[in-house]
């Protein structure tokens, strides 16, 4: 079975992120008071081919904390879906 995972790799809460308060200071300053707690991390599609859906999603677990993320800064989510050739 085919399987699309859509990782999302940010920033843990507790660390400083100065890429997204640049962004933050520039949105206020160009007119958009209303945004704030702006956060930037990223985001990575992979197919990949798994026995089951449990199975895809442990490998994707793997991947996105040994490869994806770096664990002592950041997290990681994922969605994960069937392909349907």
């Amino acid at each position: 079975m085919k399987f699309q995972a859509a990782i999302n790799v940010m920033p843990l809460k507790a660390l400083l992120d100065p890429q997204g308060k640049a962004v933050n200071a520039t949105l206020k300053g160009i007119g958009y008071p209303e945004v704030s707690s702006v956060r930037i991390g990223k985001h990575i599609n992979l197919e990949i081919e798994a026995s089951s859906k449990e199975a895809a999603m442990e490998k994707v677990t793997e991947i996105s904390a040994k490869v994806l993320s770096n664990p002592v800064m950041e997290g990681f989510d994922f969605v994960l879906n069937e392909v349907k050739e």
